[in-house]
């Protein structure tokens, strides 16, 4: 039997690979912004458009010039994964993009009227990248890149719920903590830690959390945990040690 030839996959997230054929692909970086533009938008995309984007501070007539050259650049492997016309331009349908997958996982998971549980198990995985993090000097890149972000915060919040609500601690912790890791200053993403630790009862993590929340908010912002959080965990610690002075190693 003739084992069937991998699909093309473009990896966006923790930074940028061409794998055709089970192979990667060295590519130039004009040739990666092109690929990459093309896979962010994911549709049919005018050429002038793009040549626009990629080009902003030359004219028009050079712009789309830089783009024809561009495309004739793309090692001879890669042509078959643009599909192009006179006018329009776009990525393969065959073509898979870690980052459309992370996308919609973040998206069925924010989608509270569905189960998705079957999402569970791959999703911390599949949502702790960051899209082309090393990549600052293009503003389509930045945008998407906090759009995804973002997005990904609520998933990964979500998850941890989830996962607490199915009664698999240790997974919604590991969630938790990816949300904290990401940014240290949200309290939403203590309040799911915290709540993860509360429903295992582990009321001493749970506080141990809710002070680190505390000591963030009061160093870095000046401010205090919000009522919402203070009352998660009056609930369950005692109420001289929650509001005890933080001390600041």
């Amino acid at each position: 039997m003739t084992t069937p030839t991998p699909r093309p996959r473009l990896q966006l997230l923790d930074g940028f690979e061409l794998r055709l054929a089970g192979c990667v692909v060295a590519l130039t970086i004009g040739s990666q912004r092109l690929l990459a533009f093309l896979a962010l938008h994911n549709r049919q995309l005018p050429r002038a458009f793009v040549a626009g984007m990629l080009w902003p501070e030359v004219p028009t007539g050079r712009a789309n010039a830089n783009l024809r050259a561009g495309l004739w650049r793309l090692p001879p492997a890669c042509r078959m994964i643009v599909d192009q016309s006179s006018q329009h331009l776009r990525l393969t349908t065959d073509m898979v993009v870690d980052f459309h997958g992370a996308v919609a996982l973040a998206e069925r998971l924010l989608d509270r009227s569905r189960s998705c549980l079957e999402d569970l198990s791959v999703a911390h995985r599949r949502l702790s990248g960051e899209l082309l993090p090393d990549w600052y000097n293009d503003d389509w890149v930045l945008l998407e890149r906090e759009r995804f972000h973002q997005l990904r915060l609520h998933a990964l919040e979500v998850l941890c719920e989830g996962l607490v609500s199915a009664g698999r601690y240790g997974e919604a912790i590991d969630a938790g903590l990816a949300v904290v890791r990401a940014e240290p200053l949200r309290e939403s993403a203590h309040r799911v830690l915290i709540k993860a630790h509360l429903a295992e009862g582990n009321v001493g993590e749970a506080f141990r959390q809710y002070q680190a929340c505390h000591r963030l908010l009061q160093d870095e912002l000046g401010v205090q945990p919000s009522a919402r959080l203070r009352e998660l965990v009056d609930a369950a610690a005692p109420r001289d040690r929650l509001h005890a002075p933080v001390t600041v190693a």
